[in-house]
This record gives structure tokens, sequence and C-alpha cells, in this order.
């Protein structure tokens, strides 16, 4: 059977780089794109619609038009906007969720990828090798809303028979896009600024270790996911992803072997850092590697060594 794709989201961090993969894959014509407004940037062949993931009558309105196969929903409010403003994060993740479960049951599409994130673990989740099931309490409106919309795809997947596939991401690094409000975003943005200004003030202190995951593993285990067959999936929730674990001393450290004059300093009281705090180090994720073959392939050496030499061609 033939594959169209509708992403709802498609301008952000990931959206803008899986659109991409997926164009590869299916053929640009077989891609159509949303968002709540333009990018920069579209191409003539590039199939692309405003929408606004909390107007169902819109969304319903692109599903009749496309008729899509496989849906995306990426539209979300990131961990450190959200709480600038909790109530539009709920409202937007919530409902612009809800938005598409209803519509996938209303309207047939079986097949769906709805991202979360390490923010649905919390302070008293293991901060070490954090496992699948453990305890979850997340303390900032993203973790919570992801937690809850895990809990809904899980029941939407059980009730309906929808096939959603999720990941629980934690922090994505990219050279093609700039950080967009999310807390993991200072290992995106160390990297500009070291290029632009050759130094950076880290919002996070020297010894916070968070996990993270460089795009291009991210994108090619999102599409390994969706590829995977039903039957060999135990998770309905969200997986649990992992790449490279780091601080920012570790990865100053790094940059500083390619670009020996790069100072890195460090801010007090960032309120970045409560949330931070509460997340895990480093992510069990053998039930992907068990179930879809998950393997990740670049270390912090060679993430370093190829966001530096893409971001020096960008910049220039």
């Amino acid at each position: 059977m033939k594959e169209c794709i509708l992403m709802i989201g498609a301008n952000g961090q990931i959206g803008s780089e899986l659109a991409a993969a997926l164009r590869l894959k299916f053929g640009k014509e077989n891609v159509i794109t949303s968002d709540i407004r333009a990018p920069h940037e579209i191409a003539e062949d590039e199939q692309f619609e405003i929408l606004n993931v909390l107007d169902k009558d819109g969304i319903r309105h692109l599903i009749e038009k496309y008729k899509p196969t496989q849906l995306y929903l990426l539209a979300a409010m990131l961990s450190a906007t959200g709480e600038q403003y909790p109530q539009k994060a709920w409202d937007l993740n919530m409902n612009g969720l809800l938005n598409v479960l209803d519509l996938a049951v209303e309207m047939g599409i079986k097949k769906i990828f709805w991202p979360s994130s390490i923010a649905v673990f919390g302070p008293h989740s293991p901060k070490e090798n954090t496992d699948q099931y453990c305890i979850m309490d997340p303390n900032s409106i993203y973790g919570i809303s992801k937690l809850a919309g895990e809990r809904l795809v899980e029941y939407y997947h059980n009730r309906y028979g929808l096939d959603i596939r999720s990941i629980r991401y934690p922090g994505i690094i990219s050279w093609r896009t700039e950080p967009g409000g999310g807390t993991t975003d200072y290992a995106v943005h160390i990297f500009f600024e070291a290029l632009r200004q050759g130094k950076y003030t880290s919002f996070l202190s020297e010894n916070t270790e968070l996990p993270m995951l460089y795009m291009d593993d991210a994108v090619r285990g999102t599409i390994e996911l969706m590829d995977a067959p039903a039957e060999a999936l135990s998770i309905r929730s969200s997986y649990n992803l992992a790449g490279i674990s780091f601080t920012p001393k570790e990865i100053a450290e790094e940059i500083k072997k390619i670009l020996p004059n790069f100072e890195i300093s460090y801010a007090e009281h960032d309120p970045r850092q409560a949330i931070a705090d509460s997340w895990p180090k480093s992510i069990n994720d053998e039930v992907a590697r068990k179930d879809w073959g998950w393997q990740p392939t670049f270390d912090l050496k060679a993430m370093c060594a190829d966001m530096i030499a893409n971001l020096k061609s960008k910049l220039n």
C-alpha cells in the first residue's frame, strides 16, 4: 500500500529533519507538513499547510484532503517555555493530542507517531540507568503533559486499536536548527556560540549530567520504530531511548579539543537547573533494543566533530 504522511508541528527541531528523511523515503509528493506558521523556506515541490493543532476542524479538513495513512504529531510547547506559560502548554500539549486521537478513530488513521520525553521522569525516578518502568513524578508542566499523553496513547491503542508509537526523547542535538526552548538546549546553543563568540555561558551547572541524542540517530530511530512490525512492539506508552550522557563541562572539554580557545562559564540561579536536576542522568533502553533493534551510532567525540564541521559551513 502506498503511504501518505501528514506531519503536524513540522517546523520544530525534530520535525524539520524528520520530514526531510521521510521525503527521501516516501517521496516528496507523499509527505505533507504543517505548522501554525510557514517555515522560512518551502521548496517548490514540497507540500505545506498552515494548521493549528487546536483547530480540530482544520485537522479534519487536511485528513479529508490528503487521506494520510500515517500521522506524525510533533506540535508541543517544550519544558522551559512551558514553565512561563503553563496553561497554554497544557492546552496545546493535551488538547492537540486529543484532537488527533479522536480524529484518527473517527477517520480511520491507524498509524500515528507522537513523541514523549525524559521529562516524564521526576525527582523520585532513578537517576542512573533509568528503567522503562519506574517511579514517574514529573515536576514541570511539560513533563506532566507528556506523562498524561503516554497514558492516553496507550488507552487509545487498547480501546480503539490505534497503532500509536512513541519515543521518550532525551535532549536532541542538531546543527541544522537553533535551540527552541528546551532545558537540554544548552547542548545545541554551546556549539553556535563556540563558533560565533568563542565562549558560552551555560544555564546549567558544570556537572549536570543529562541524556542526549544526536539528531541523525533520533531521526533514524524514529523511522525504525515506525517501520517495525506491530507484533514486535511490547510498549504502547513510549519507549526509553538512549544515546550519550554528558555534562556541560564534558562537552566543553570535547569542543576545546577542536576549538582550543573556546571558553565556558556558568550562570547562577537559572530556573532551568531545577528541571534538569529532576531528570535522569542516563537511560536504560534495553526494551527498544530488544523489540526493534535500536542502536545509537554517535558518541560524544563523533557528535562534536560532526556538529562543528557542519556548523562551520552553515554559519559561513
